[in-house]
């Protein structure tokens, strides 16, 4: 990695150093506040890296800090692992960069992809892996219109209609829209564990809590839909 990287992690665990999302960039400061010098500017990539070590948590004045020595793992809201909240820049349909909420860390797809079963066989195949991220991706893409008004949050958890509403003449209509026809397509049975897993970001256990499943009743059925779902995508 970059030397910027490496520079970012002995900065990181100074007192009072902290990370902030500014223009596009990624802005290191040592004092209190935005009023203190930038000592080092990042991109994503270079972000991300220090996602993975040290790791980072939310500070709660705004931004990141970074997470204390001997923490496993970065810091997540209960029951969703690897989430950390931040932002993405992405491109409008008028060609401006705009800003929009995103999990900077690792989805729970990705998350399961890494599990192994007591015989050492990964828990999701790399179609299913697959799958589930790309319909993640879709979600967000969905989240990023300026005229886009989702309310995901009241996404059908018994897989009836659709809670989408949107304004035409938005990319992000585009991606609802394939949401919407890739959740449709796995059944109204598989339907609520996708939309819990890969829309909203829980963890296998808080589905199966949520959707009142007994203890690995979600397992299967996971990935039973995203079976379904890489069908639908034509993956694998």
């Amino acid at each position: 990695m970059s030397r910027a990287v490496e520079r970012a992690r002995d900065l990181l665990v100074r007192s009072g150093a902290w990370l902030s999302a500014e223009h596009g960039v990624y802005a290191l400061r040592l004092g209190a506040d935005r009023r203190g010098r930038v000592s080092l500017t990042l991109a994503e990539p270079e972000f991300r890296a220090l996602i993975d070590r040290p790791g980072l948590r939310r500070r709660p004045q705004g931004g990141w800090v970074a997470r204390p020595s001997g923490c496993e793992g970065p810091s997540a809201p209960p029951g969703r692992p690897g989430v950390i909240d931040g932002q993405r820049t992405l491109i409008d349909a008028e060609g401006r960069m705009i800003r929009h909420a995103a999990n900077l860390g690792e989805s729970p797809i990705a998350w399961l992809a890494r599990r192994r079963d007591a015989a050492g066989r990964p828990w999701l195949t790399p179609a299913e892996a697959a799958a589930g991220e790309r319909l993640r991706t879709e979600v967000e893409q969905a989240r990023a219109g300026p005229s886009l008004t989702m309310r995901w949050d009241a996404l059908p958890r018994a897989g009836a209609g659709s809670a989408a509403r949107v304004e035409p003449g938005d990319r992000a209509l585009s991606a609802a829209r394939r949401v919407e026809e890739a959740l449709t397509a796995v059944g109204p049975r598989l339907r609520p564990m996708l939309t819990r897993i890969c829309v909203h970001g829980d963890s296998l256990k808080l589905a199966e809590t949520g959707l009142g499943l007994r203890r690995r009743q979600g397992k299967t059925l996971l990935k039973q839909a995203l079976q379904a779902l890489a069908d639908h995508y034509g993956i694998g």
